[in-house]
């Protein structure tokens, strides 16, 4: 191990020469860092207007109750009426649809 004798006499010059190594070496890794920093890309998103187009739909669909007030109204007025008909054999037909669908008949 070969010891350096010319610096025994001064030792805070090592201990400058070391800081000074340091701070050169923290300062070319930030400038690599910033370096790095601008090459890289930002992340976007954007929107397709087919997307937006069906958020705004999806929001006026949860808004709405999904009834058909007007259609209510009329069926409710041809009842008090006695206007409404109702057609058996269709409203038979339906049910057994459904059941068929409901419990896997067919």
């Amino acid at each position: 191990m070969a010891i350096n004798i010319n610096n025994l006499q001064n030792p805070t010059q090592v201990k400058t020469d070391k800081v000074e190594q340091n701070a050169q070496r923290q300062q070319a890794a930030v400038q690599q860092n910033a370096s790095q920093a601008a090459n890289q890309k930002q992340d976007s998103v954007s929107i397709t207007p087919q997307a937006q187009q069906f958020a705004k739909l999806t929001e006026k669909a949860g808004n709405s109750s999904g009834i058909d007030q007007e259609k209510v109204d009329k069926i409710k007025q041809a009842i008090a009426e006695g206007k409404y008909k109702i057609n058996v054999e269709q409203l038979a037909r339906r049910i057994v649809q459904f059941e068929s669908e409901l419990f896997g008949k067919k």
